[in-house]
């Protein structure tokens, strides 16, 4: 028994360090792709402006605050957002408070693979139109399968303890 609980603590901790891993470029890409391609690209300007070296403009927490809500960094008078939004015809970036700032390094990165080539990735966005805020599951993310396998490990070690604990209750009764 004591060796099971041994092997469970072990794939739970493995589980925990595999989730906590750093968002992938290909992550980068897919929300790029999803949330960012409508109205900017990587090395022109569309509806936004080219993010090329834009890391090299902007500090990570600049770029994530403005991600999350362009209109309050612009509100608190932040001169390099003020400009952008004057610059653009005071055309507001949508609110997405949802990407947190390890997927904004992943957009980042993404960003930093695309730099020099032309990259399409524009799609037609019709307006009051959001892409999903989910993506399918695939087999490089490894935090989120190790997790679940956790997690059955576990509902299996407790099935089988109770079960052992109703073993013990029976010996006992009959005694």
């Amino acid at each position: 028994m004591n060796r099971n609980i041994f092997f469970l603590l072990l794939l739970l901790v493995l589980g925990v360090s595999a989730y906590a891993a750093p968002p992938s470029e290909e992550e980068g890409k897919l929300i790029f792709k999803n949330r960012c391609a409508g109205c900017h690209n990587v090395n022109k300007k569309v509806l936004g402006p080219a993010l090329s070296k834009v890391y090299d403009r902007h500090s990570m927490d600049w770029i994530t605050s403005f991600i999350q809500s362009s209109q309050a960094v612009i509100k608190s008078g932040d001169k390099e957002a003020v400009a952008l939004f004057e610059e653009y015809n005071n055309t507001p970036m949508p609110d997405h408070k949802d990407i947190t700032a390890a997927q904004v390094e992943s957009i980042v990165a993404y960003i930093k693979s695309q730099e020099g080539g032309d990259v399409s990735l524009t799609k037609t966005v019709s307006v009051g139109v959001r892409a999903p805020l989910y993506r399918p599951l695939q087999l490089t993310d490894y935090g989120y399968i190790t997790g679940f396998v956790s997690v059955v490990l576990l509902l299996i070690l407790v099935l089988l303890l109770a079960v052992s604990v109703k073993g013990v209750e029976r010996e006992l009764k009959k005694k």
